[in-house]
């Protein structure tokens, strides 16, 4: 495994944009803005690991809507991609984009539930304590413990819409297939609906055992975290070659830009908790249970999209399976930045728009 392949692993270990880092406004000032916390008592993993609670931090924004049973009947549920928190979602050029009056999930008309991924945020997560003990948990967890938050804790009876990037996109699959009668529609940003295979694979795999033969790693009972699989990337492959070209167009300017890059992925670095979040994926294979899908699906990748390249023809072969499902693939443009595309709501805003006036009236 060469060096370049290693470099866009780091898209699942660090899978924040490489460019045009955003400031999002206060948090605050979105109608509505809560933040909470969802227990669950005594969880058992698949894996057969149990933990006496697991939590999930959560951000919300809009109003609820009940019904007389006091179930929320508007939610729309955002997950995020594999890195940072749900407050992703509150970058302005997603949030800009799709919450302001007359946007498409305006806030005024949809209760927004944004939760941190089990591993991630303010969730319950390896760096808590536990360090190695944390359980393996699997995306049947993490959809599990969010589902749970969203029915159980948040009382939401019905969700208008469940979209996610990246790792969020790989999940609303899973939503849409184990849970078909709960949404009207499901929209996935940057990946693929087939299971984790091939390149995919063995560029996580190269990841996991660069941590485990660190020899910082110490089993996983570290003090100070083991970082060369840091070094082994920074997120680059993922992004926009061209947007990464005119910000580093000479060599000075391209040390410049590493030193920022490889400072960004520093930044609260844990392996246990990379480690985890890599091996999390091993159960995601979700097109053998497409055709139970009854949600309308919108998946929108990019072509210069590293992560997902648009000709393995996986896509095509899957989306023939789903008896509602629409695919774009969004060619190249000066707004576009490969696999991190979906951080920017401008280029695919008019799919969601036309899939959501296209949708059913909600149940």
């Amino acid at each position: 495994m060469s060096i370049r392949a290693l470099i866009v692993t780091m898209l699942l270990a660090a899978s924040l944009p490489a460019l045009a880092q955003e400031t999002a406004k206060p948090a605050t000032d979105w109608p509505g803005y809560q933040e909470g916390d969802y227990a669950v008592s005594n969880y058992k993993f698949v894996s057969g690991e149990s933990m006496p609670s697991v939590k999930l931090h959560y951000r919300t924004i809009g109003t609820p809507k009940r019904n007389a049973a006091g179930q929320v009947t508007n939610g729309v549920l955002l997950l995020q991609g594999n890195a940072g928190t749900g407050a992703n979602w509150l970058r302005p050029g997603t949030a800009d984009e799709l919450f302001k009056h007359g946007q498409p999930l305006d806030a005024a008309n949809h209760f927004i539930i944004m939760p941190d991924a089990l591993g991630r945020g303010g969730s319950s997560k390896p760096s808590d304590g536990l360090k190695a003990g944390f359980p393996n948990y699997r995306y049947r967890d993490m959809v599990d413990l969010t589902h749970r938050l969203v029915t159980d804790g948040l009382k939401v009876a019905h969700l208008r819409l469940v979209m996610g990037g990246s790792l969020g996109c790989m999940q609303q699959f899973l939503w849409a297939e184990w849970y078909p009668d709960l949404m009207d529609g499901t929209v996935g940003l940057s990946c693929q609906p087939v299971e984790i295979s091939g390149r995919n694979y063995m560029l996580r795999r190269a990841t996991i055992d660069m941590i485990r033969n660190d020899p910082a790693w110490q089993g996983g009972n570290y003090d100070k975290s083991p970082t060369l699989y840091v070094y082994a990337g920074g997120g680059y492959l993922p992004e926009s070659p061209v947007r990464i070209q005119e910000e580093a167009p000479t060599l000075q300017a391209s040390k410049v830009y590493y030193e920022k890059r490889m400072a960004e992925a520093m930044k609260n670095v844990d392996a246990n908790n990379s480690l985890r979040e890599l091996e999390s994926i091993y159960d995601y294979s979700p097109e053998p249970e497409l055709p139970k899908i009854k949600a309308h699906v919108l998946l929108v990748n990019n072509v210069e999209d590293y992560a997902d390249p648009p000709d393995l023809g996986t896509v095509e072969r899957a989306f023939k399976q789903i008896a509602h499902g629409t695919y774009v693939l969004t060619p190249y443009s000066k707004e576009t930045h490969g696999h991190f595309t979906y951080y920017y709501a401008s280029v695919w805003k008019p799919y969601l728009v036309k899939f959501m006036a296209e949708l059913p009236p909600a149940q």
